[in-house]
């Protein structure tokens, strides 16, 4: 489960997942070891999506249909590469409901400290 923290700073929540980043990219550059050609391949494609639905989002003139098109095509070409990266199943936590009001409870006591304390430093007298 996902243990919320304070920022260094402690103005904000912090939901770390840089851990679950780095699995990622490890079991990603294995399958690349594994077969270069086809996941450099599957990731030049993917980019390739990527830079046109950025263009489709941002471009000021294209219609909706082709940004919906777009879209799905950098879907596709994801769910290709998270097929190549068999961890990406294992990212996302699945809350019960014990688990999921643990974690809100958790989040907004951090959150509850941050305003107190943000609160007290508002009312502080020069």
């Amino acid at each position: 489960m996902i243990r919320p923290q304070l920022s260094a700073d402690g103005l904000a929540v912090r939901l770390p997942i840089a851990a679950r980043a780095e699995q990622l990219l490890d079991d990603l550059a294995l399958a690349y070891v594994e077969a270069p050609d086809d996941l450099g391949a599957l990731l030049a494609h993917h980019g390739e999506n990527v830079r046109a639905l950025d263009h489709a989002i941002y471009g000021h003139d294209v219609p909706d249909h082709v940004r919906a098109m777009r879209a799905a095509a950098a879907d596709g070409s994801r769910e290709a590469l998270a097929a190549e990266a068999p961890i990406v199943a294992d990212l996302d936590d699945l809350l019960g409901p014990d688990d999921a009001i643990t974690l809100a409870g958790r989040i907004t006591r951090a959150a509850a400290h941050i305003r107190h304390r943000t609160a007290q430093n508002r009312n502080a007298r020069p």
